[in-house]
């Protein structure tokens, strides 16, 4: 696979993930959409293992990266899918592009590394003042639209602890295989979510819920995962991190173009704020070359 052309199809990915999480839930709701989503993912993988001839490692520490992936999936996606309803899809990815900052955080708590740097505090400080602002604003909204940014930022947090213990747990799984684990794991824990809190089988689903379910199984849960682990061993991190800044913009952008979504005065700053934030965290200190 060319290293271009994976880092664009994985911005192009992220970048309409959230809209089409959104549209997947028309008419079928949200539980429904991201277990049908995460079930034919989990299915793609399969196949995808069988195809190539390999297996999935079972021994110790490669049972524990899928549990730690599983919940983390679980988790994360449950938060996003309900926020989905409330926010914008674009404001999703914008809050999504703090995760660095917690993983960063979380790495200098259960790892020892050193997070700390004048640079890195000042993007932290950025990025939490953005996010309050949009806080404040969605609060002007409605209180739904408050709780769907606090589900978005716990969302982060699990997303950022199940990396950095993942990290520490040093299983060396494949890429494929750890996506496949978290399926395995993460896949009942949403049907039994589904069943316990909705259990409605859709009479009807709208096209936009149908493309999007199918749009996320292959890539958001499959393709966009193997390219994201594909540039994480082939680049250096500097170059991967540029993929958390890009994406916010081209979301919010893609949900203004596709689904007439309105960003207010307020929001923008705060966007600009984390945007900001995570580039001072991410490059500042370094030096010009």
């Amino acid at each position: 696979m060319s290293l271009p052309a994976a880092f664009i199809g994985v911005v192009l990915i992220w970048s309409t993930t959230p809209l089409a999480i959104k549209w997947s839930s028309l008419g079928a709701g949200f539980l429904f959409g991201v277990t049908s989503r995460m079930a034919i993912g989990l299915l793609l993988c399969v196949l995808i293992l069988m195809a190539t001839g390999r297996r999935l490692r079972h021994d110790r520490v490669a049972l524990q990266t899928y549990v730690v992936a599983g919940l983390g999936v679980w988790a994360t996606m449950m938060c996003v899918y309900w926020a989905a309803l409330y926010i914008p899809s674009g404001l999703i990815s914008v809050i999504f592009g703090i995760t660095p900052v917690f993983t960063g955080i979380f790495a200098s708590t259960l790892l020892g590394e050193q997070v700390f740097t004048r640079f890195k505090i000042t993007g932290m400080v950025m990025g939490f003042i953005g996010l309050l602002l949009i806080f404040r604003y969605s609060l002007d909204v409605g209180a739904a639209a408050g709780f769907g940014v606090i589900a978005v930022f716990i969302g982060v947090l699990a997303q950022s602890s199940s990396a950095v213990i993942i990290k520490r747990i040093q299983a060396g799984v494949a890429g494929i295989e750890t996506t496949t684990g978290a399926l395995l794991v993460s896949t009942p824990l949403f049907v039994l979510s589904w069943w316990l809190f909705d259990g409605v089988w859709p009479q009807q689903l709208d096209p936009r819920a149908i493309w999007s379910i199918l749009y996320l199984a292959l890539f958001g849960s499959v393709i966009g995962f193997i390219g994201y682990y594909y540039l994480i061993n082939q680049w250096p991190a500097n170059r991967v991190a540029l993929i958390p800044l890009m994406t916010p913009v081209l979301a919010l952008l893609v949900g203004y173009l596709f689904n007439a979504e309105k960003i207010g005065v307020t929001e923008i700053a705060g966007a600009v704020l984390i945007l900001a934030g995570l580039w001072a965290y991410e490059f500042g200190g370094r030096s010009r070359a």
